[in-house]
């Protein structure tokens, strides 16, 4: 193939993909950590169209039935998004309906373009326990506003660690925070602190569960979540305190709330 006819076969391509509709990952992730939780079928404010999309690529591959097909990431969406997800080969955390980015671009070939990509990045083993690079930056973020290093008792990655955890540690995006000779204060400004760079926080105490004070924080979004920390940030949203109970959240209000990727935006 000659130069110039490389350059128009691309260049097709290029326009091709341009005259697709576009999924918002961003919008797509929140959505399927939020509505799963709903007690209605409200929607995702913003999500709806690329929820839709998402929806209809899934129906077409005959694992969603057009019923479902409405804008609303429900637990059958979940189901769904989970069987393309083993369908491709993955298991286990990687199949849990929470959608990837690799996923997501395959599930839309030739059906959508994906836009505002989520990425967890790399794991590592930082300050003694694992976590991802973007909950590391989240981590880190967090201390530069109260001006304080926090000590993680409790990282991600973490299968079975703590069975108080009910499995919240088991995937990404998941840390506990130590809160030893911290004032009732300090331990609400840090939870605070968290939620605003984009965790769903709380303190924790021995009245609610077998463990001692502690802070508890799920970067939200986080792609690697495993589904019980999903659960906690669709509660966070909803306006609950993330434990079985489902209780009234607890913990100290930040508005709006805030994505990790939408608080750089805010910066």
């Amino acid at each position: 193939m000659s130069v110039a006819a490389g350059a128009l076969t691309a260049g097709l391509g290029a326009r091709a993909d341009a005259a697709l509709p576009v999924v918002d990952m961003e919008a797509v992730v929140k959505a399927a950590q939020i509505d799963p939780r709903r007690a209605d079928s409200t929607l995702t404010p913003g999500a709806k169209a690329s929820v839709l999309l998402v929806e209809q690529a899934l129906a077409a591959a005959g694992l969603l039935s057009s019923t479902y097909v409405d804008g609303y990431f429900g637990t059958k969406t979940i189901d769904a998004y989970a069987a393309y997800q083993r369908s491709l080969g993955y298991t286990g955390l990687d199949a849990s309906g929470l959608p990837g980015p690799t996923s997501l671009k395959t599930l839309g070939t030739n059906r959508y373009t994906v836009t505002k990509l989520l990425s967890p990045g790399s794991r590592i083993t930082y300050r003694g326990v694992q976590m991802n690079t973007r909950t590391q930056s989240m981590l880190l973020a967090a201390e530069g506003l109260l001006g304080r290093t926090l000590t993680i008792t409790q990282g991600s990655y973490n299968p079975g660690g703590e069975a108080a955890s009910a499995g919240t540690h088991d995937g990404g995006g998941v840390l506990d925070i130590g809160v030893d000779g911290m004032t009732a204060a300090t331990r609400t400004a840090v939870a605070k602190q968290l939620r605003v760079v984009g965790f769903a926080a709380w303190v924790r105490n021995p009245s609610q569960g077998d463990w001692p004070y502690h802070i508890h924080a799920v970067a939200i979004s986080d792609t690697d979540q495993s589904p019980a920390a999903q659960h906690q940030v669709g509660d966070y949203y909803l306006g609950l305190n993330g434990l079985a109970n489902r209780a009234a959240d607890d913990g100290p209000a930040v508005s709006p709330i805030l994505t990790w990727e939408e608080y750089q935006r805010s910066l």
